[in-house]
């Protein structure tokens, strides 16, 4: 693997907080645990969650592998000009010897530059193009029913994008045909050029980087491997997702390029409201009307439940309008905890109150001596 512009640019082991001598048990616990935080599903519609998430998972893929590890870690000693240059391990330094820079990234084109040389046959943008690329990463929005987003459920999703070609079968060729190994470069997609004590590479300029020549194009898709069609991507829903929160579904986007890995296909969801039901985080939320009377005298009243029975509560006497009362268990299932019900209740005033309504309001009011807004009297 040649080493990467960013290698010089970012310490990776202070992205995941270990120190560089750090075991790889360490630093892929400490990976595991700063990915949970920052995981997109874990805070849908933060940005900065996002992007910071990226960073940990590019910093993982580096030092999490032993072979790369010892790579970024000479790389880095050796800094990015300073080392070939004379410093340790460069010409005229203990241990020199050559050392093999890729114009097909970022710093090759970084010291094909210092020696006014660019990518054979193509330019700088061109040769960063060149070699196995990810598929980009596809948006998809999904409406839910409230019950649907509180329950879980597997739905299909119908896109339109980018997909292999359903002719040639991603390899560009027509049917019948088979792409040759480019004779130039014998498949690698590059050829070396050696100067002194150090070895360039660039793009194949007979294949342009592919490692292969397809003399006959697939009609479908023109060579690319892709076409732009219609498809349907089964999808799980899992039981508590939230308005607006993103689900990942690895390897679902967009296809590779040049034998390169599928992007991912993020699946925001769209919940709607419920007419009765509301949500507190794993707890269900519901107010529920009661009389005069029941908030005096106290009552045992029943209420729904979102899956459609009832289960009962004790009010007691002189209970307060908007006064919460909590049941156990009767909210959101989550991987690890359950929520609960959560009852308001409000004081029912009738309207248009009926004759025997406004003769027992009359009793109430003789009955009360003292004024519920005594309190708010401002001495003079």
């Amino acid at each position: 693997m040649a080493p990467q512009r960013e290698w010089f640019e970012k310490d990776y082991y202070k992205v995941l907080g270990v120190p560089e001598s750090a075991s790889q048990k360490d630093i892929t616990k400490a990976y595991r645990k700063l990915a949970r935080q920052n995981h997109p599903d874990a805070n849908p519609g933060d940005a900065n969650a996002e992007e910071r998430f990226k960073e940990i998972s590019a910093a993982y893929d580096v030092v999490g592998d032993d072979a790369k590890r010892k790579e970024y870690d000479e790389v880095r000693k050796m800094g990015p000009i300073g080392a070939p240059f004379g410093g340790p391990g460069g010409p005229g330094g203990p241990g020199g010897g050559s050392f093999r820079f890729d114009t097909g990234d970022g710093l090759g084109d970084l010291l094909g530059n210092i020696f006014g040389r660019g990518a054979r046959g193509q330019g700088g943008a061109a040769a960063r193009g060149v070699g196995p690329r990810r598929g980009e990463d596809l948006v998809a929005t999904l409406t839910l029913s409230f019950t649907d987003a509180v329950h879980g459920v597997t739905t299909a999703l119908q896109l339109s994008s980018e997909a292999v070609c359903s002719v040639c079968h991603g390899n560009g060729a027509k049917p019948g045909t088979t792409p040759r190994i480019c004779p130039t470069c014998q498949g690698r997609g590059v050829v070396d050029d050696n100067q002194g004590f150090f070895s360039f590479s660039s793009p194949c300029p007979t294949c342009h980087g592919q490692g292969v020549i397809i003399d006959d194009p697939c009609p479908n898709c023109h060579g690319t491997g892709v076409e732009h069609r219609p498809r349907e991507v089964k999808v799980r829903i899992p039981g508590g997702v939230a308005d607006g929160q993103r689900i990942r579904l690895k390897g679902r986007g967009a296809p590779g390029r040049n034998g390169g890995p599928p992007g991912d296909l993020y699946v925001e969801t769209h919940v709607e409201p419920h007419p009765l039901f509301g949500r507190d985080g794993d707890d269900l939320t519901l107010r529920v009307p009661i009389t005069y009377a029941e908030a005096v005298l106290g009552a045992d009243i029943e209420v729904p439940t979102l899956e459609g029975g009832k289960v009962r509560i004790r009010l007691k006497a002189g209970t307060q309008p908007g006064s919460k009362h909590r049941v156990k268990g009767r909210g959101i299932a989550a991987k690890r905890h359950t929520g609960d019900l959560i009852v308001s209740v409000d004081v029912a005033v009738p309207a248009k109150p009926t004759d025997a309504e406004r003769e027992a309001a009359e009793a109430v009011k003789a009955a009360v001596t003292t004024s519920p807004r005594a309190y708010m009297e401002v001495p003079s």
